[in-house]
C-alpha cells in the first residue's frame, strides 16, 4: 500500500518506516524543503497540505505532537501540547475532506490520556472520557478528525506508554543501582513495546476495517511497580527505593499526576478482536526487547 506518514522523524515514526520498508511504499510529510520524491512539504500552521500527497496515498498515519516528556508544563508549553496535536490533525482532516480521491484509511495518533485517572476501573474503547488537562486535549485532538469521517475510515490510536521512550529515565537510575518504584507503585501503567506500537499502526492502516478509538496497549495489565521491577530484573540491578508522590509533584507539578501517578487499567479489546497478535504481551517480554534493542544500538 501507499502510506503517507506525518511525524516520520520521531521515535514511533522511525520504527513505522523501518517496519514498512519493503512491504509498503512510504512517503513523508515534512516541514522543510523536500530532499527526495518521497517527501511532501506541508505547513499545518497555515493549513497548507499538498492535495497530491493525499490523493497519492491509500492510507495516512499521523503521529505529530509536542513531547509530553519536556518539563515543566508551563502554561505556554501546555498551549503548545494542545496546538501541535489539534492544529496538525485539523489540517489533515480538511485536506482529506477536500481531496478528489481521498485515502481509504487514516490512523491518527491519540493517547490513553483520554481516560484520565480512573482507579478501580477497567477501561476499554467504550469507556467515557475522564477529566484533566490531557483528557481534555485528547478529546479535542480526536474531535479534530471529524471532518474526514464522511470520506475515509478514521482510527484514533490511543497509545499508552511506549517503553522505548517512557523508560529512558528509569533505565539510567536503575543502571546506577537506584531502581525505584514510582509513587506507591499500585497505579496501572498502560504500556506497549515499540515494535508492537509500529505493527499495530500499520495493521490498522492496511489490514483492518476498524474505525473509531483503538487502545494501543499490551494485553497484560501492569502496575508501575510491575514495570520498575521488571526493568530491574532485566538489568540485573536492585530495586530498593520509591519515589514518593509529594516529591514527584514538587519536581514535576501537574505532569506528575497525569503522566506518572494516574491509574489507568486500559485493555486493547478492539485490537484483540481485530486479530492483532502482540509480540510482547507481558512486561518482562517488553523490557527484554527494549534492552536488547538498546544493546544492539550501543
Amino acid at each position: 500500500m501507499r502510506i503517507l506518514l506525518a511525524g516520520a522523524s520521531g521515535l514511533i515514526g522511525t520504527e513505522v518506516t523501518r517496519r514498512a520498508d519493503g512491504a509498503h511504499d512510504v512517503r513523508r510529510l515534512v516541514r522543510r524543503v523536500p530532499r527526495s520524491d518521497s517527501e511532501y512539504r506541508w505547513d499545518p500552521a497555515s493549513g497548507v497540505l499538498p492535495p497530491e500527497a493525499l490523493e497519492w496515498a491509500d492510507a495516512v498515519i499521523s503521529l505529530s505532537g509536542a513531547s509530553l516528556s519536556r518539563l515543566p508544563w508551563t502554561s505556554r508549553y501546555r498551549a503548545e501540547i494542545r496546538r501541535s496535536r489539534v492544529q496538525t490533525t485539523e489540517a489533515i482532516a480538511r485536506g482529506i475532506a477536500a481531496a478528489a480521491s481521498p485515502p481509504a484509511a487514516w490512523v491518527s495518533a491519540s493517547a490513553v490520556g483520554f481516560y484520565g485517572d480512573r482507579p478501580g476501573e477497567i477501561l476499554t474503547e467504550e469507556s467515557a472520557g475522564g477529566t484533566g488537562f490531557l483528557a481534555d486535549v485528547v478529546a479535542e485532538w480526536e474531535a479534530a478528525t471529524d471532518a474526514a469521517r464522511p470520506h475515509t475510515r478514521v482510527v484514533n490510536a490511543r497509545t499508552g506508554l511506549v517503553l522505548a521512550g517512557a523508560l529512558s529515565p528509569l533505565i539510567i537510575t536503575t543502571r546506577l543501582g537506584l531502581g525505584a518504584q514510582v509513587g506507591d507503585g499500585r497505579q496501572h501503567w498502560p504500556w506497549i513495546g515499540l515494535d508492537d506500537e509500529a505493527r499495530a499502526l500499520l495493521h490498522l492502516a492496511t489490514d483492518s476495517a476498524t474505525s473509531g478509538p483503538v487502545n494501543l496497549v499490551a494485553p497484560t495489565r501492569s502496575t508501575a511497580r510491575d514495570v520498575s521491577r521488571a526493568l530491574a530484573r532485566g538489568m540485573h540491578r536492585p530495586h530498593l527505593f520509591a519515589l514518593p508522590r509529594f516529591a514527584l509533584r514538587a519536581a514535576l507539578g501537574r505532569a506528575a499526576d497525569e503522566l506518572l501517578l494516574a491509574d489507568q487499567a486500559v485493555e486493547p479489546r478492539v485490537l484483540l478482536t481485530d486479530g492483532f497478535t502482540f509480540e510482547q504481551p507481558t512486561i518482562d517480554e517488553g523490557v527484554r526487547a527494549l534492552l536488547s534493542a538498546r544493546r544492539a544500538e550501543a
